[in-house]
């Protein structure tokens, strides 16, 4: 048999990585529909893991600079700037989908946990506590 197993219009057709970023998408969205305004300048992208050492002196970053779940980063916020190229570049926070996934059990807890890393990282962009972006937000 030739063809795709399943039809596009099913849950299943999609891969891994395409339902993690609506999973992001889905976490993200209530934040930015709060704070629009404030977040008009900031980017949402995700890469399957890390590849710059937290601990890397060329990599400047906000503090905090990383969530990380032991010594692997969840997630990076990464400011403004210049790249190498000399070009104008916004502020991102990366998501990193392996390690993310690999903490959560099932999508619930990915819902979760997405939820969890975004106020941190969005509350480090705007300089407030996380309670500020969601009052239920508990810091370990």
């Amino acid at each position: 048999m030739r063809g795709p197993l399943l039809p596009p219009t099913v849950p299943g057709w999609r891969s891994r990585a395409e339902r993690f970023d609506m999973a992001v998408l889905e976490a993200y969205e209530p934040i930015e529909r709060t704070w629009q305004e404030r977040l008009t300048a900031l980017d949402i992208a995700v890469d399957e893991i890390p590849r710059i050492s937290p601990r890397d002196p060329e990599n400047v970053q906000f503090p905090p600079e990383v969530i990380a779940d032991g010594p692997i980063a969840l997630a990076r916020l990464m400011p403004a700037g210049v790249d190498v190229r000399g070009n104008a570049t916004r502020a991102r926070i990366v998501l990193f989908r392996k390690p993310i996934e690999r903490r959560a059990k099932d999508t619930t807890e990915l819902g979760d946990v997405l939820h969890e890393i975004l106020v941190a990282q969005v509350a480090t962009y705007l300089g407030v506590e996380p309670s500020v972006i969601d009052p239920s937000f508990d810091e370990d």
